[in-house]
């Protein structure tokens, strides 16, 4: 199976049986019957049925070996550095990227003796600070700046030194970006986002190929509780055999919103990194950007990005992200584009013209 619709549709899913649904239901489980010596299966802390199906369907869309579900793409990064860093090693994390990241790097591995070096989100400042580094965590497109690496180049540069190379992918989902056919050793994102699709649903997901990286990241799983339910997985499983057509529509609509801010006069510096739900755009100053969010109809003022209703907000409110005051971070829902653009551009007159 090669197209993207597709391996999205059929990815994780058991064969046809007879009279049997083609996407079995969660199963809900704490405790299991397992007599004798315990097994794997033998507590629903370390196992589920449900939770494999998913993690299978994210392998195959990743083309890892093995997936690892997580409660919310925070515990999923969690998941990643805190079991495969040391006192005594070498992180690398970008400065211009998700702040979660930051903060367990800076807060918590330093004080643990990780050398922790936090770095721009361009090619030449990663490259650099590789060396040496047992483990580089990278986010390509950026959040929220839509920065994109080199991720095959950056591999190279990691590998040569020892190290290990995680892409955080969730801008992208994994019908955009393989991370790790491109050489990375881990492939993490957020589900809550473009993945499931429909703003309601917070989970995370590791993918790699190397069986040992994927049985520290389980283990840490298991041993943290930080697990996910199983409907919410079984809900996120459903939700996949729409990606591809949700994120044709969103992508349509990234472009043609994208082109229309250009032609307006009306912001500054439009990006867009050619795929993915999401775009930015800078407005002259906090007022503006709060006056326009009000003015629109059709987009919800809201974090987070790849629902299907369109959304936005003003990234400077967080304090986290070194980013202009009147920086805005939209997220394209499947709304028809033209009806989108007029919303968009119609606030944007009403306040900055009217």
């Amino acid at each position: 199976m090669s197209g993207d619709s597709t391996r999205a549709t059929h990815a994780g899913l058991p064969g046809a049986a007879q009279g049997e649904p083609f996407l079995p239901g969660p199963t809900f489980q704490a405790p299991t019957h397992w007599a004798g010596d315990m097994g794997p299966a033998g507590y629903g802390r370390m196992v589920n049925p449900t939770w494999t199906a998913y993690e299978a369907a994210l392998a195959e869309l990743e083309g890892a070996t093995d997936a690892v579900v997580f409660s919310s793409g925070m515990a999923a990064v969690a998941g990643v550095l805190l079991p495969l860093t040391r006192p005594g090693d070498v992180l690398v994390v970008p400065g211009d990227a998700y702040p979660g990241v930051r903060t367990i790097a800076t807060d918590h591995l330093r004080a643990r003796g990780v050398e922790v070096r936090v770095v721009a989100s361009t090619d030449a400042a990663f490259r650099e600070a590789a060396e040496g580094a047992s483990l580089v965590w990278a986010e390509t497109p950026s959040n929220p700046g839509l920065e994109v690496l080199d991720i095959s180049g950056l591999a190279e540069v990691v590998h040569a030194g020892g190290g290990l190379l995680a892409i955080d992918g969730t801008l992208a989902t994994p019908l955009r970006q393989r991370a790790l056919e491109l050489g990375a050793d881990v492939a993490m994102a957020s589900a809550s986002k473009g993945l499931t699709g429909h703003s309601d649903l917070v989970l995370g997901y590791v993918a790699a190929r190397d069986a040992e990286v994927v049985d520290a990241v389980r283990g840490w799983r298991t041993l943290t509780g930080a697990i996910p339910g199983p409907f919410e997985v079984w809900l996120a499983h459903r939700s996949l055999p729409t990606l591809a057509v949700r994120l044709e529509r969103q992508e349509a609509n990234a472009a043609a919103l994208g082109e229309a801010l250009r032609r307006s006069g009306l912001v500054d510096d439009v990006r867009w990194p050619g795929f993915g739900s999401v775009l930015s755009f800078i407005l002259p100053d906090q007022d503006v950007a709060q006056r326009w969010l009000a003015a629109t109809t059709l987009v919800a003022e809201a974090t987070s990005f790849g629902g299907v209703h369109s959304s936005a907000e003003r990234r400077d409110r967080w304090g986290t992200d070194d980013v202009p005051p009147g920086f805005i971070r939209f997220s394209c829902g499947i709304e028809d584009s033209a009806d989108l653009i007029a919303d968009v551009i119609g606030a944007l007159k009403n306040v900055t013209t009217g």
